[in-house]
């Protein structure tokens, strides 16, 4: 039974503005409860940012409504419905195993859905359990939260609660259920679903709500869905970029793990690449290197390409037009993205201001990096903090070439090198979630029940752009062994 002095306590203020959108859109579901529900981590400064009281939420009501046993006052439990190119098949998808339960509006005016992931079955699991397994959603928690401080847009979590049941996956696993905090969870393969119907008038429904949701100064645009396309475009390069600079690869860029509001969203198979290599992948099912760390940028064109097609009906009644209005915004993409990637390396480097030969000098030393297979975060941090003694390959006669031509050209701009190393300390993090050190956290926590180890590890994540001494057990790869390391859906 709800108690209702509990749930005012715990801070709820819900609303369920998606439910008001066509009904092909969702199904409203309630979750499936779990027979011994725990908290196992819980996000205390993000639950104060959503105005929650973390007390209340971690006690035995709060861990129940957390893992789905109950809703809270307000809630209205829905799946969403949307389609998604998978490994570039198109298939008609949906929330399989999560379950919006709602909007909160937060204390600062910020309209956010949670979401519980692990919920149980929906109409669209397709033959799926609907739930999740305790290391993955851990998994989740510790890189997005490693994202959010990284300053990438992401989804964020706010929670993981055990269920005291078994999940068959290989083997049985510990079950859990993630409350996932997000700007919004609609996504390109939401637009698609949307087109594949066929209405127009429930498209524009859609693009209407997304519109008044993310980019509200479109709505006052001579052409509001061409302005929201063009808004998509410049977010996603903003994002995309993000992940290049810092070496994250996300794994997995179907379109429907492509967020409208231009956040991180399912961090399934992700992880960051220690040695610097274009081809780096990590996911276990992307046998062909299609979402490879260096096919990022073209496969992020390439799924906005598939969200301008979805929109065409909006764009304009003349199809013939509509398309080449797309086709200008999509072509726009690579400059774009180049424009930005440029900028953000050069802040890498701590050049200012824009030379002709830059590109040059950062494709060398890229493919003096990748010669030497160089750490990515450790080569930047080491050019950061003048350490390049830690890292052999700085040695070497063609990088020792290099970083002379980088002195000259950091020489020949205006700003003092005390500036152009404050840039680059707030340009390169020195710690990034090391696999070998999520994988420790990992096993402590679901094999031992220890979570102090993910906790130090938080903790130390929380703080990327700070060099310090007791940092240092972070910043190393995890070897050779590491060059093997395969992630996993966590399905």
């Amino acid at each position: 039974m709800a108690n209702h002095k509990t749930e005012a306590a715990a801070g709820w203020n819900l609303e369920n503005s998606y439910s008001q959108l066509p009904k092909a859109f969702f199904a409203t579901i309630d979750p499936s409860p779990v027979s011994t529900p725990k908290i196992a981590v819980f996000n205390d400064s993000l639950a104060y940012e959503l105005g929650l009281n973390s007390q209340s939420l971690t006690s035995e009501d709060g861990a129940a409504i957390l893992a789905g046993n109950r809703m809270p006052e307000g809630s209205l439990p829905l799946a969403q419905a949307y389609a998604g190119h998978q490994f570039g098949n198109l298939t008609m998808l949906g929330d399989g195993r999560a379950l919006l339960i709602g909007e909160q509006l937060t204390p600062s005016g910020h309209r956010v859905d949670l979401q519980l992931k692990g919920s149980g079955r929906t109409p669209y699991s397709r033959g799926g359990d609907g739930r999740a397994a305790l290391g993955p959603m851990l998994r989740e928690y510790i890189m997005s939260e490693a994202m959010h401080a990284l300053g990438i847009p992401t989804t964020r979590s706010l929670a993981v609660a055990t269920t005291g049941e078994t999940v068959l996956r290989e083997r049985g696993l510990p079950g859990a259920v993630l409350t996932r905090v997000a700007s919004s969870h609609l996504r390109v393969g939401t637009f698609q679903y949307a087109a594949a119907l066929g209405k127009t008038e429930e498209l524009k429904a859609l693009a209407d709500f997304a519109i008044k949701r993310h980019f509200p100064e479109a709505e006052n645009a001579e052409n509001p869905y061409l302005s929201f396309l063009q808004s998509m475009i410049q977010s996603q390069v903003e994002l995309i970029v993000k992940w290049q600079l810092t070496g994250f690869i996300h794994g997995v860029m179907n379109t429907d793990n492509m967020a409208v509001s231009g956040e991180t969203i399912d961090y399934g198979p992700c992880a960051f690449m220690d040695e610097y290599d274009p081809a780096t992948v990590f996911s276990s099912i992307d046998i062909q290197g299609r979402y490879a760390y260096g096919k990022q940028p073209t496969i992020g064109g390439w799924n906005l390409a598939r969200f301008a097609e979805a929109l065409l009906p909006l764009l304009d009644e003349d199809q013939d037009k509509a398309v080449e209005m797309a086709q200008t915004e999509i072509t726009n993409y690579t400059a774009l993205f180049q424009e930005h990637w440029l900028n953000g390396m050069r802040a890498k480097l701590g050049i200012m201001g824009t030379e002709s030969e830059d590109e040059a000098l950062i494709q060398d030393l890229l493919s003096i990096m990748h010669k030497h297979e160089a750490d990515f975060t450790n080569t930047f941090r080491a050019l950061t903090y003048e350490t390049a003694a830690d890292l052999p390959f700085m040695n070497s006669k063609d990088f020792t070439d290099w970083q002379s031509k980088w002195e000259q050209r950091r020489d020949r701009q205006q700003e003092s090198k005390e500036a152009s190393f404050a840039l680059m300390k707030k340009s390169n993090p020195t710690v990034i979630p090391r696999n070998h050190k999520v994988e420790e956290a990992l096993k402590a926590a679901v094999e031992h029940d220890d979570y102090s180890v993910m906790n130090r590890l938080l903790k130390v994540l929380s703080a990327p752009y700070e060099e310090s001494p007791e940092n240092i057990h972070y910043t190393a790869p995890g070897g050779p062994a590491s060059c093997d390391y395969r992630t996993y859906c966590g399905t």
